[in-house]
């Protein structure tokens, strides 16, 4: 293992982020990402749950916001409901530079909390 990361984000205050500011979702979330979440009822709690995986897998990498665009971080969703990372531009050189081969993540939400999970290998 080369790092782990979690994160947590409290889905309110992030869907008044949202609303304050528009083009969060651009610069947050690939489109694929956003076709997901808007497909939703609520696509703030799906929104959160993966900011909050791009949080973790930064800090897995040991790294802190701003440090790779959060759009270079993509979470993917298997028909099974299995997440993944896929990394792109600065965040793929980073972890190919830390010696990262393959990710782990997990993420869960509730009506007023967002968490992932993600681990390094």
């Amino acid at each position: 293992m080369i790092g782990i990361g979690t994160d947590m984000v409290e889905i309110d205050r992030f869907r008044t982020s949202l609303e304050r500011t528009p083009t969060l979702r651009i610069k947050l979330f690939t489109d694929a990402e956003r076709d997901y979440a808007e497909r939703a009822n609520d696509p703030t709690e799906r929104f959160a749950a993966r900011f909050a995986a791009k949080e973790a897998v930064m800090k897995a990498m040991g790294v802190g916001i701003g440090e790779v665009a959060m759009a270079d971080i993509e979470v993917h969703r298997a028909e099974s409901g299995q997440p993944s990372i896929e990394l792109s531009g600065n965040a793929l050189a980073l972890s190919e530079s830390l010696g990262i081969s393959r990710w782990l993540l997990t993420m869960t939400h509730t009506s007023s909390m967002a968490q992932a999970t993600a681990v390094a290998l």
